[in-house]
Formats: C-alpha cells, sequence, structure tokens
C-alpha cells in the first residue's frame, strides 16, 4: 500500500503532507482525442501523403489549424510515424508465418526481443499471454527459407517454437478504428 501511495506522490509532484500539484502536460495526455483529431488521424490514416489542405478539405478546418494539431499528435506521439505499405511478394516474400517462441529454461532473461531483433525476417514481435511468450510474425522468400529461419531463433533465443504458415492474408494492416 505504502508504494501505491508513493507512486501517486511522485505522479502528482505531492510531497508527504504537502499541496497538490498537477503533474505537466501535453494537451492530449490522459485523455481520449477529440472528434477533429480523430477525423484527422482517420484522413491519414487513409492517405498518409494528403496534404495539409487536403486533410483540412475532409475534416472542415483551415490547412493551418490541422498543421498545428498534427504536430501536436506527433509530439504526443499518437502519431508515430509514416510509412510506405510495400506488397511482400513484390520483394520477393511469398511465405508469412506466426512462430510462437516459448524459453527453454523459464529461469534465462526474458529478453528474445532483442535476441531477434537483427533478423529481417521478424516483422512484428508480440508479447503475448498463453502457452508461449512471443508471437513473431515473419516473412520469408520460402518455406525453406522459413526453416532456416527457425533454426536460428531457436539457437539464437534459447526457444522452442511453434510455426503456423498463412495460406492467405485477406486483410492486414487495416486503419484503426477513429
Amino acid at each position: 500500500m505504502q508504494r501505491v501511495v508513493s507512486e501517486v506522490r511522485r505522479r502528482c509532484n505531492r510531497p508527504p503532507g504537502g499541496r497538490f500539484t498537477p503533474p505537466p502536460q501535453s494537451p492530449y495526455d490522459g485523455r481520449v482525442l477529440d472528434a477533429r483529431d480523430l477525423a484527422i488521424v482517420a484522413a491519414l490514416q487513409h492517405d498518409a501523403r494528403a496534404t495539409y489542405a487536403d486533410v483540412a478539405a475532409r475534416v472542415g478546418m483551415s490547412a493551418s489549424a490541422v498543421h498545428d494539431r498534427v504536430r501536436k499528435l506527433e509530439q504526443a506521439g499518437v502519431i508515430r510515424s509514416y510509412a510506405a505499405v510495400v506488397d511482400p511478394e513484390a520483394l520477393g516474400l511469398f511465405v508469412t508465418a506466426l512462430v510462437a517462441a516459448s524459453p527453454l529454461d523459464p529461469s534465462q532473461p526474458d529478453d528474445l526481443p532483442e535476441r531477434v531483433r537483427e533478423f529481417p525476417e521478424v516483422e512484428d514481435c508480440y508479447s503475448v499471454a498463453g502457452e508461449a511468450n512471443y508471437i513473431l510474425k515473419v516473412r520469408t522468400t520460402t518455406t525453406g527459407a522459413l526453416e532456416e529461419l527457425i533454426r536460428r531463433l531457436r539457437e539464437k533465443g534459447n526457444v522452442q517454437t511453434r510455426t503456423t504458415i498463412a495460406l492467405s492474408i485477406p486483410f492486414e494492416g487495416r486503419p484503426l478504428a477513429t
């Protein structure tokens, strides 16, 4: 209980017996985005290359107001990056698989993400609850390359794996609901 009280005081900048002083916050800390912010985010998820004028026309604001809000959304970490979505098959990556990984020795450090970060085939790494500790989304050129990747994952990660190969991908990378 004392640890909880200390943490609340630390977050509120309140010394024991002192007055409450709210912590400094960005305008986006601790609240849900308003309707205009959500509309801007939706427009940028639809087309990240849209100009501020294009987004402004879609959301009914001025381009300068959109620019200001986008800058604040970026600073607050709501918008984390902008990226080109590339067809994996155009790059020769024809095999997509989900690899469940669990440590061979549960007492070993939980550092699999750091161990596999250098593997370019690992597209996503999810820490999960359940039988496995991590699910890795991987892409390779062939099933033979997948087999080699799994061997390297087991060796470098000191993990046991369970692999599911995707037969088709009806959709992925959907925009977040706003």
